[in-house]
């Protein structure tokens, strides 16, 4: 399989995902028992998941989320107490194993564990008091994409279980990922702003501050651009000030409650002479390109986008006369420790 083919198998990708955990529903519910606070420990585009679960388990679970430090857990050998957490490992192999160590460290201290992975059969897994079950299929390509896309709807399922709903609020995720790529064709406008460059800030906020990261984790492997992710809010408090004349700039302005400051920095930056391409779901946004995804509710937006920004990167791998099945100096599984 190549990484446009799979991309493209997202949609089912996604509803295989929902349909594999439906009967582990109300384990999950049960998991947060007595939980007052989520630690997750993952690694790159994972690590950008486990930024979505900060967002979504913070703003509908009302659940403090934070990222903990593997190194805490191995070489340094000084891991926290975990009284009252829930410890979650997100990982595409689950191989691990500072990833595996800050689940068994959990174990020995008694929490409850999850295990988001597209391996249930992983020793993360073999750690874990509930497994999430990604049903991505094998994925060969090296840049992750539909590993990452089931991870942002594996958060979004569990989130609903955790506050005790059912599945049935994503059940229309499938369609609106495959509404998405359909409208990827004539990114190449905006793939042009990047093909010259050598640098470029990625802005977003709120749940798209992991589509932010992503994006710009996608660039950086695929393209080799330096490309540096900001929170809007973080970005006015001083690397604003690299932006000049024609410095190119991408920006995640959707529906909710940031799209006005999202939609004001968009336009600020275009009076600095930035050149912005503006991914977004709202008529109208500013943008010297703007490239449209379907409007769904807005804490589920970052799923309908990933595949968007999948497609763009390729488009600007091939653009810039790279290949994009073959990366420099990456490799499928990587394991720290």
């Amino acid at each position: 399989m190549s990484l446009l083919s799979e991309i493209q198998e997202q949609p089912s990708a996604v509803e295989r995902m929902i349909e594999r955990n439906a009967d582990i529903v109300s384990d999950l519910t049960t998991l947060v028992k007595g939980v007052t606070h989520v630690v997750i420990a993952a690694r790159g585009t994972s690590n950008n998941a486990a930024r979505y679960a900060q967002y979504v388990w913070g703003a509908r679970n009302r659940l403090a989320v934070g990222s903990t430090t593997p190194s805490l857990f191995g070489p340094l050998q000084s891991p926290p107490d975990l009284t009252d957490a829930l410890v979650v490992g997100i990982s595409q192999s689950g191989q691990s194993p500072d990833l595996v160590e800050v689940l068994a460290e959990a174990n020995r201290q008694g929490r409850p564990t999850l295990a988001i992975t597209n391996d249930p059969a992983s020793p993360l897994a073999s750690q874990a008091t509930c497994v999430l079950d990604l049903d991505a299929g094998a994925e060969k390509a090296v840049a992750a994409t539909k590993t990452y896309t089931t991870q942002l709807a594996a958060v979004a399922f569990a989130s609903l279980a955790f506050s005790g709903e059912t599945p049935e609020a994503i059940a229309h995720l499938p369609s609106q990922v495959q509404h998405a790529l359909d409208g990827t064709t004539g990114l190449e406008t905006a793939v042009e702003v990047l093909v010259p460059a050598e640098r470029c800030a990625v802005i977003g906020r709120g749940f798209h501050a992991a589509t932010a990261r992503e994006w710009a984790l996608k660039l950086q492997e695929l393209t080799y651009l330096l490309a540096q992710p900001f929170s809007a809010a973080s970005f006015l408090h001083g690397p604003v000030a690299v932006v000049d004349e024609g410095f190119p700039v991408l920006m995640i302005a959707t529906a909710g409650p940031v799209y006005d400051q999202m939609k004001s920095l968009a336009a600020a930056m275009k009076d600095r002479g930035a050149r912005v391409v503006t991914l977004s779901d709202v008529a109208e946004t500013p943008g010297d390109v703007v490239v449209d995804i379907p409007e769904v509710e807005p804490w589920l937006s970052p799923i309908v986008a990933a595949p968007v920004i999948q497609v763009y990167s390729r488009l600007l791998t091939l653009a810039r006369g790279l290949d994009p099945e073959a990366p420099r100096g990456l490799s499928k599984v990587t394991r720290t420790r």
